[in-house]
């Protein structure tokens, strides 16, 4: 990447804040409260793939029919329990801070929730930073397909963008979309994993990342 493009595109659960093991707790406890015991190792592996397809990776396509949207709902409320206790990834405000002083037009990229996306925004401090965000509601259907991705760019109003992400999903729904990635290995997720995935470099933290986004 010999330039870092106008439009940024950020995914934020696992990059921006510091949730990916709580989804997986309030996955496995969703999965548990209907009798299905999926190990949080397991959830873990799949964060940053969303909700509408996780049941049916989880739990195969018949339990995804019959209890799919029961799980979801579960997962909403038992995520709301756990809301609270999520904290920024270390220099997180800081990076759109300073991204946002160098004229870079910047689109968070979530398909989380809108009370979670709210939530994030105030905890970021960085409404008056960014030019748009996505939630789930946004799309049909969530990463890995590229449908948020697309509709991140739209929002971006250029035709060029590179995508910041923390998982797997995040890289491969990029790919799909046509648009490089940048990782971070916030989410818990290998260097080995984020490249085989499609992200051109990987860096350990935030503070790394926007060095070289800024140099």
């Amino acid at each position: 990447m010999a330039k870092t493009p106008h439009v940024l595109l950020f995914d934020v659960d696992g990059t921006l804040v510091d949730t990916n093991y709580h989804h997986a707790l309030a996955w496995y406890r969703a999965f548990r409260s209907f009798d299905k015991i999926v190990p949080v190792w397991k959830i873990h592996r799949h964060m940053g793939m969303g909700g509408d397809h996780l049941v049916g990776v989880m739990l195969g396509d018949e339990a995804e029919e019959e209890l799919g949207e029961d799980i979801r709902a579960a997962e909403k409320v038992l995520y709301r329990l756990l809301i609270e206790e999520v904290e920024p990834m270390e220099g997180a405000k800081e990076l759109i801070e300073s991204l946002n002083k160098a004229d870079h037009r910047i689109i968070l990229a979530s398909s989380g929730k809108s009370f979670e996306i709210e939530r994030y925004l105030d905890l970021l401090d960085v409404r008056h930073l960014v030019d748009g965000w996505t939630t789930g509601a946004d799309v049909d259907n969530t990463k890995p397909d590229p449908d948020l991705v697309l509709a991140a760019l739209e929002k971006g109003g250029e035709p060029e963008a590179l995508m910041i992400g923390d998982s797997p999903f995040d890289c491969i729904a990029a790919r799909k979309a046509g648009v490089e990635t940048v990782a971070v290995m916030t989410g818990g997720f290998s260097p080995e994993e984020l490249k085989e995935s499609g992200a051109v470099e990987v860096f350990e933290t935030l503070p790394e990342l926007g060095a070289h986004l800024l140099n």
